[in-house]
This record gives structure tokens, C-alpha cells and sequence, in this order.
């Protein structure tokens, strides 16, 4: 999968924030780098909102791409604890899981989009004269603590946890491209205190309850804002 950079670095870099806000516990800004204002009391770790964003005006709205980035240094954390050579995990071992996650990520907000009852999904929100959003959603610091490698022999992994992710999300208004709200939001599967068997099935369903509580806090949180209004 083809990862757009500037958006992804850009979603790295508020990943980073919340995590320093959540080591720290300082509140984060009340204005973001852009001019957005910090909602407050949202289900998400942090959103942003234009000033002047109006989202009742919106009926339609389409789905970029969605991204997927690693954590940083997330291969190399991976090899050095591989003693047996063809257990290690390679690029494309990582272009795989992004290509997987990048599916799972996109049928999550397509199904999302589609039951949400506030919008019609589009293909193309350009091709409508009626005022459509434009979602960009993005994973980054993507951690998984076992990959399922593929390689042969009958190794397992064993963990407490399946790792963790942050969804970073943009929407924008399609048609003039000014940006209307961003979401950033940390999610870690949650220890269970006993190790258990970690595999590309496992890992899979993890992943799953994590977009599934997303997307709920996503419906709610349009709703909301379609009935605020401006």
C-alpha cells in the first residue's frame, strides 16, 4: 500500500502529541497548529473542529484511502528479539500487513459510512453538486507485538496483547478542500495477564473490536454534529 506521505507524517506527529499528553497528563492545546479549537468531553483522546464548520449543511460524504504507518523502529524492535533467522519479519512482511489493515481500515468506514443514516456514500464527491465530506482516515504508530510472519515450521508466539494503534483522521469538505475536523485517538488491546497464542487470526479480531468501537464513537459524534449545526 502507497502511504501519502505528508498526510501520514502529519499524523505521526499529533500521535506523538497525545502520547506525550498521555505520559504527561497536560491537557492538549486549545488551538491546534492549523486554527482548529479542541472540542471538549468527546469520546475520542482529541478532536479538533473548525471554527465556522457547519455539518448539516452535508448529505453526502466519501472515503479516502486509509493509510497505515508503523510505529517507528517497530522492525528492528521486532528482529532483535528473533534469535532463528527465518522467523524474521521483512518489508514485505510489513507491506503485507499494511495492505491487510488498509482493507480492514476501509471496510470498517464503508460500513460505518453506509448504516450511519446521516449521509449517502459517494464513489466520487466530486462528481455531485450536492456538498459532500471527504474522509481521510489514517493508522499510525501501528505496534503489533506478534506478526504472523507466514514462515514455515511450527513456531507460535505467545503474548499478552496484541499491540496497539492510533486512528487519525481528517474530514474535509470535498469541494473546496478546507479541512473541518481531525480525530486522533490511541487504542492498545487490553492486557489479559496470560499469555496467549497471537497469529494473523487473533491479531485480525483485535483489530476488529478496536474499529468497531471507532466507527460507534464516529456515528455518534457526526450525528452530534449534524444536529449542532454551524
Amino acid at each position: 500500500m502507497k502511504v501519502r506521505g505528508s498526510r501520514v507524517m502529519m499524523a505521526i506527529l499529533a500521535a506523538g502529541l497525545l502520547g506525550a499528553c498521555a505520559q504527561l497528563n497536560p491537557p492538549p492545546p486549545e488551538v491546534s497548529h492549523d486554527g482548529l479549537l479542541l472540542v471538549p468531553d468527546t469520546k475520542f483522546a482529541m478532536v479538533y473542529r473548525a471554527a465556522d464548520a457547519d455539518f448539516s449543511a452535508y448529505r453526502q460524504v466519501a472515503l479516502a484511502p486509509c493509510a497505515v504507518a508503523f510505529r517507528k523502529r517497530w522492525l528492528q524492535d521486532q528482529n532483535n528479539s528473533r534469535m532463528d533467522l527465518s522467523s524474521r519479519v521483512t518489508k514485505k512482511d510489513m507491506a503485507r500487513i499494511q495492505e491487510s489493515l488498509g482493507g480492514i481500515c476501509d471496510s470498517h468506514f464503508h460500513e460505518a459510512m453506509a448504516a450511519s443514516g446521516q449521509f449517502t456514500l459517494v464513489d466520487d464527491a466530486q462528481a455531485s453538486d450536492q456538498p459532500a465530506l471527504l474522509l481521510k482516515p489514517a493508522i499510525v504508530n501501528l505496534d503489533i507485538n506478534a506478526p504472523d510472519t507466514m514462515s514455515a515450521g511450527m513456531s507460535r508466539s505467545y503474548t499478552t496483547s496484541a499491540g496497539e494503534m492510533t486512528l487519525y483522521l481528517e474530514i474535509y469538505d470535498a469541494t473546496t478542500g478546507a479541512i473541518l475536523a481531525r480525530v486522533v485517538d490511541r487504542r492498545k488491546d487490553p492486557d489479559s495477564s496470560r499469555m496467549e497464542w497471537s497469529n494473523s487470526v487473533t491479531n485480525r479480531a483485535d483489530a476488529d473490536r478496536i474499529f468497531r468501537r471507532w466507527m460507534t464513537q464516529l456515528q455518534e459524534g457526526l450525528a452530534k454534529a449534524v444536529a449542532a449545526g454551524g
